[in-house]
């Protein structure tokens, strides 16, 4: 007696899933990874090359009567700031300059790190300049902008003719 294979019926094989095809980078693609790839390559660099500007916190808290900013400015005389509005905008901008000469028996160590900062806000339309009011104390810079009256709404009469 001959054994005969018995076939089974079996599900259709699942369609193989092909990957879309290869995106075709555009010149801004380039650009943008070649970039990439020069920022990426300055980690090794010495400090000197790569610190950021200084740019200190700031928080801004609105109130029934005024907007009160705060900056942190640690280390910085107030003689080094210079507060202004204009066109309704609050700018504070300054400059940190920061000297350590150290002396000590067998060595001298000497550090030195400046760099000048602007911050600036948008205020509401109508802000008096004239009573803008700031004060430091410990290295927080305290700016209050006292809001200006709501305005009112005048109906206007329509006369006929």
């Amino acid at each position: 007696m001959t054994v005969k294979e018995i076939s089974r019926p079996t599900a259709a094989p699942a369609p193989a899933k092909t990957a879309p095809p290869p995106r075709r980078m555009s010149p801004f693609d380039l650009l943008q990874t070649e970039i990439e790839r020069v920022f990426d390559s300055f980690n090794g660099w010495p400090a000197a090359f790569t610190e950021r500007a200084f740019s200190p916190s700031m928080e801004v808290v609105e109130t029934d009567n005024a907007i009160e900013v705060s900056t942190e400015l640690p280390g910085i005389d107030e003689n080094d700031v210079e507060i202004s509005v204009s066109d309704n905008v609050l700018t504070i901008r300054g400059e940190k300059k920061f000297e350590k000469d150290e002396k000590k028996k067998n060595y001298r160590l000497v550090e030195r790190s400046y760099g000048a900062f602007e911050r600036s806000i948008a205020l509401p339309q109508g802000v008096d300049a004239s009573r803008v009011k700031a004060k430091m104390t410990k290295g927080v810079l305290k700016v209050e902008v006292p809001k200006p009256a709501a305005s009112k709404t005048q109906q206007v009469k329509i006369n006929a003719d």
